[in-house]
């Protein structure tokens, strides 16, 4: 397996450590148009300078492969994409799919024709508690699912210091809380309980410095099975966590992120029952993930985010900025 990253950005960067880290490929090239950042990824993972590219075009001109992870700013990710499912390379596609649907029926198309294995980046799908509630809720022990709650917060500012610098500050790059972080909830709610079919957001920039881009969301949904949603999100809240609750008509099922667990409960009032979960670092959702990736490849597993998922995210993500626009609720397209 000869992979190819494409953007060393804070998520390119960690998608090249975890495919080392997994120590399945053959070679790992990487394409990085900054110079200085080129060469600190080259020496911190021990890349030849021969497989260090300035560009795309310098990479396929020197060498062919099996895989690529596309980790590039979000308008470029369909024209990439086409170029490369159309050499018959296997993808990992950073999210969200697009800004925009201009381009994605013509990739998913492209993609069927080519029989090329297409992951989109929703890692959260790859968290060992969601995993579990995913398939403790897909059981049936707990019965239907009547009601979604995800609350989430971070200080952005800490954990990610250079985001004035980079694309989130700017929304024709993909910038803000909608298209950078609440989309990771829209997709897990999404393929916890059901296709989210119709929507309303409030979005707006509270607090966080030097950006103008929304920094907290609030979403309801109404999803598959008549279940009703609510997501929530800031960046700047002191606690980094991710709280998210499922209520059945037999029982509730609660992942925290901060305490490393999934819980259920099933009678009233009564004990949560606590599962751990290990979770050493943030790479453990980005090396299940991309595990499941070169096992998608290989014919022995699914991938965690197909790409009709990715792009019914990506309606979701459209929907929710229309929302916020217009002050109502909005149906998702199909």
């Amino acid at each position: 397996m000869r992979l190819l990253v494409i953007g060393t950005g804070s998520i390119g960067e960690r998608h090249l450590r975890c495919f080392q880290t997994l120590g399945r490929c053959d070679s790992i090239a990487f394409c990085e148009t900054r110079d200085e950042q080129r060469g600190i990824i080259a020496e911190r993972y021990g890349i030849p300078d021969s497989m260090a590219f300035a560009s795309l075009d310098a990479a396929l001109e020197q060498g062919e492969y099996e895989a690529a992870v596309i980790a590039t700013p979000a308008p470029t990710h369909i024209p990439m994409a086409k170029r490369l499912v159309g050499l018959g390379v296997h993808l990992m596609l950073e999210k969200p799919v697009s800004l925009s649907l201009d381009g994605v029926d013509a990739l998913a198309q492209l993609v069927e024709e080519k029989a090329v294995t297409v992951a989109v980046g929703y890692v959260h799908r790859g968290h060992p508690a969601m995993i579990a509630a995913k398939a403790a809720l897909d059981s049936g022990r707990f019965g239907r699912p009547l009601q979604f709650r995800v609350s989430s917060g971070q200080a952005f500012a800490v954990l990610r210091p250079a985001y004035r610098d980079v694309y989130f500050a700017k929304p024709e790059m993909g910038g803000g809380a909608i298209n950078d972080m609440i989309t990771h909830l829209y997709n897990v709610g999404d393929w916890m309980v059901g296709s989210i079919e119709r929507i309303v957001t409030d979005a707006a920039h509270q607090i966080l410095d030097g950006v103008t881009v929304e920094d907290t969301v609030h979403s309801m949904t109404r999803q598959g099975s008549g279940v009703m949603g609510s997501y929530a999100l800031n960046l700047y809240q002191q606690p980094n966590e991710l709280v998210m609750t499922v209520v059945c008509e037999g029982g509730t099922v609660q992942v925290e992120y901060a305490k490393k667990r999934w819980s259920w409960m099933t009678e009233p009032g009564g004990e949560w029952n606590h599962e751990p979960v290990e979770v050493p670092d943030r790479d453990t959702m980005y090396l299940r993930q991309n595990e499941a990736f070169l096992n998608a490849i290989e014919g022995s597993e699914a991938v965690l985010c197909s790409l009709n998922e990715g792009i019914r995210t990506l309606r979701v993500n459209l929907a929710s900025h229309q929302s916020a626009s217009e002050g109502q609720w909005v149906a998702i397209g199909q």
